[in-house]
């Protein structure tokens, strides 16, 4: 089965769970900025949580469906059409074959995630399909979409396919069939405008001036437009060490927060290298991170400490209840009068 990208979008990439296993030798993991969204919009399409989608970034692209696809958008909060209907956010929907799915600017949020049954099919590349732009490794050539590229879609979950057969049925004029059900929206994660983020104290965070350490887990702090998937610049007050610190390459991963010499943090994404030589003042807590990474340029993000058992609960928390959407969902799709 063949998707169409007739347009690209601002930058829009396959992503999937990430790249895992080759941290040692200095491969990014890569993958989803948002595994929430991810992960969300894969269950609501009978896929394997971690399976290849759509990362969108901004503004999306318009994608042709050859066939009839069961398909799932969650994350920002985006413009989406097929044939002028709307495609409802955090919902299974059927996109009628041949029809044109033009995915808009997103009026909230900075990342979506466009999930099809089946998942996208593109070649693994060190045991995964997500794109690393900078190392130009995995999705389509390990780059972003560009339009004239066409996507295979693997073969969807035998539940999934008889729920786009009864959605067809059900709706056999429309161009779109939203499912009646959704992601209550008390189950999605809290994304703002201006988020508080929860996170635990770095390795170096006893380093810096008593005042820097309180102001940084106090202050707001402005996300600037030099942000990619690789790291976000934040501005605000600058952050100095009590003297200056020797450091030699030291573990990072995403939601580590490193502070270069300008004082100005800087918050590592999914392509984050591996290593840093600059002091990590926090460590953003795994569940908040889709919080962070939703943020736009110009958004104010205020940190909040919390113990690491804190954060280690969250994330347990925060996996028990995608368990549960996965159980409810995959119930959902095998329900004939659902």
């Amino acid at each position: 089965m063949t998707v169409l990208v007739e347009e690209a979008g601002l930058l829009t990439t396959i992503q999937d769970a990430g790249r895992y296993g080759y941290r040692g030798v200095g491969v990014a993991v890569s993958g989803a900025v948002d595994r929430f969204a991810l992960r969300a919009a894969n269950l609501l399409v009978g896929n394997a949580p971690g399976a290849a989608a759509l990362e969108l970034t901004l503004a999306g692209p318009a994608l042709r469906f050859e066939r009839d696809t069961l398909v799932a958008l969650c994350g920002a909060d985006m413009d989406a059409q097929a044939g002028g209907e709307a495609l409802p956010g955090w919902r299974p929907a059927l996109v009628r074959g041949g029809t044109l799915l033009r995915l808009g600017a997103a009026r909230a949020g900075m990342r979506a995630y466009l999930a099809a049954a089946g998942g996208f099919a593109v070649p693994e590349a060190l045991g995964s399909r997500s794109t690393h732009v900078r190392a130009g490794l995995g999705g389509v050539a390990g780059r972003p979409l560009k339009a004239g590229d066409r996507l295979q879609l693997g073969p969807a979950a035998p539940h999934a396919a008889a729920f786009a057969a009864r959605l067809a049925a059900a709706a056999p004029q429309s161009a779109l069939a939203p499912a009646r059900w959704a992601l209550a929206p008390s189950a999605r994660p809290p994304y703002a405008a201006h988020p508080v983020v929860r996170a635990v104290r770095g390795r170096e965070a006893e380093a810096f001036e008593a005042r820097s350490l309180e102001r940084f887990f106090a202050a707001p702090y402005r996300v600037t437009p030099q942000s990619d998937r690789m790291g976000c610049r934040l501005d605000g007050e600058r952050l100095a060490l009590t003297e200056p610190l020797e450091m030699i390459s030291e573990a990072v991963a995403p939601g580590t927060v490193q502070v270069p010499p300008d004082g100005r943090p800087i918050v590592l994404l999914a392509d984050a290298q591996t290593t840093g030589g600059y002091p990590r003042i926090a460590q953003v807590a795994a569940a908040d991170l889709p919080l962070f990474v939703q943020a736009r340029p110009g958004a104010e993000v205020t940190f909040r400490e919390i113990s690491l058992a804190e954060a280690q609960a969250l994330a347990l928390v925060q996996e028990l209840e995608l368990r549960r959407l996965g159980a409810a969902a995959a119930a959902r799709l095998s329900v004939p009068s659902k």
